[in-house]
């Protein structure tokens, strides 16, 4: 089966990773430090996350997935 891809799905959840992470003062580098995902190119929607990825994530800064996703939504 082929892999789906949304790029405009992709790209807002890109901008609110980084959003997450610039709000903390993290760089990328430090993410990976802390969780070892490269989230470089998520940030910039060039890789299709998986959920277990994105849910490692949301633990890192803290935030529901349910609330992860309304901020997708609003944008």
């Amino acid at each position: 089966m082929a892999q789906l891809r949304d790029k405009i799905l992709l790209r807002k959840i890109a901008i609110v990773i980084k959003e997450l992470r610039e709000n903390e003062g993290l760089t990328q580098e430090a993410v990976y430090n802390d969780i070892y995902i490269h989230i470089g190119r998520i940030e910039t929607a060039k890789t299709n996350l998986s959920i277990s990825t994105l849910s490692t994530i949301c633990k890192h800064f803290k935030i529901s997935l349910s609330d992860f996703f309304k901020k997708v939504e609003s944008l």
